[in-house]
């Protein structure tokens, strides 16, 4: 059986599955907000590729701004360096490298970006709190932590009355159609690993981030401006998937398997006969999925 274990082009394919799940009401709140300032100080953790920082440009929402982008994979930096400058000047920014930062210009606006490969509670732990972000921005992100104890964290570099939009957080439901057997039980299981993972003795994770966001932004300091569902749903249209999706779908389908066979309370037989099946509706055109998430924005006091 194939595995589909690229996580950069994993991100590269999801990009389009994201532009569709976005929430439209969440989304026009951040533009709005980002439309009345300028001279932006804006911070994205776990900014894999460069995909949000893109997704900004493209609708023309960031003037002047200085945006840092941290990832702990230096394998995604990498490629979100290589990415961004290759887009931007097929855009037709002017772009420009000065001491390791990326100069986009165009139209009299600038956007400079500081790329960081370091993971996010080592850079939290040297933050000397002077240098303050107006914007935070965590995509697909916050249900791989424990939120609860993080938050408070992220919330003491926010400068007064700073914004955060925390986008695609997962909220408990996964869905493959057509069903096949073993789904409940595989689904189940896989979405309590979730719950059970454990990063540096700590459990950091939850199947159920989305609608727990609200208690747990609310109780770091957090006043929530607008929330809404964003979904992913992904299916093909006369037997194609837009894009690089059925690439999205593959890795979908070998990260559930790969998750499930560490914990060893599946056969890996039943596994392996799921996953091989997934990927062969994938191969046909036939395999739907859906994953029900929220987005988040909103300011500290």
């Amino acid at each position: 059986m194939l595995t589909y274990t690229n996580f950069p082009r994993y991100l590269s394919s999801k990009k389009s599955v994201d532009d569709r799940a976005l929430n439209q009401k969440v989304w026009d709140a951040l533009a709005s907000t980002l439309d009345t300032q300028d001279d932006l100080e804006i911070l994205e953790i776990g900014g894999g590729i460069g995909t949000m920082v893109e997704r900004l440009l493209e609708n023309d929402l960031l003037e002047h701004v200085h945006y840092t982008l941290l990832d702990e994979q230096a394998e995604n930096i990498a490629k979100a360096r290589q990415r961004l400058s290759k887009w931007a000047d097929e855009e037709g920014f002017t772009v420009s490298w000065e001491d390791e930062v990326l100069h986009l210009w165009k139209m009299g606006k600038v956007t400079k970006i500081t790329f960081l490969a370091e993971d996010l509670f080592d850079f939290l732990a040297r933050q000397n709190f002077d240098q303050k972000y107006d914007l935070l921005i965590a995509h697909a992100f916050l249900d791989l932590v424990d939120i609860p104890a993080t938050l408070p964290k992220l919330f003491k570099i926010l400068r007064p009355k700073g914004h955060f939009y925390f986008t695609i957080n997962f909220d408990g439901e996964t869905i493959f159609e057509p069903e096949i057997p073993h789904d409940k039980e595989i689904i189940t299981r896989y979405q309590q690993t979730m719950d059970e993972r454990i990063i540096d003795g700590k459990l950091s994770g939850d199947s159920h981030a989305g609608r727990h966001l609200f208690e747990h932004l609310r109780a770091a300091g957090g006043e929530i401006l607008s929330a809404g569902s964003s979904d992913w749903v992904v299916f093909s249209q006369n037997g194609n998937y837009p894009a690089d999706e059925a690439y999205f779908l593959h890795f979908i389908v070998t990260t559930v398997h790969d998750a499930l066979l560490r914990g060893g309370e599946i056969a890996p037989r039943r596994i392996d006969a799921w996953a091989s099946a997934r990927h062969a509706q994938i191969t046909s055109g036939a395999l739907v999925y859906i994953a029900h998430q929220l987005d988040f924005f909103g300011k500290i006091q």
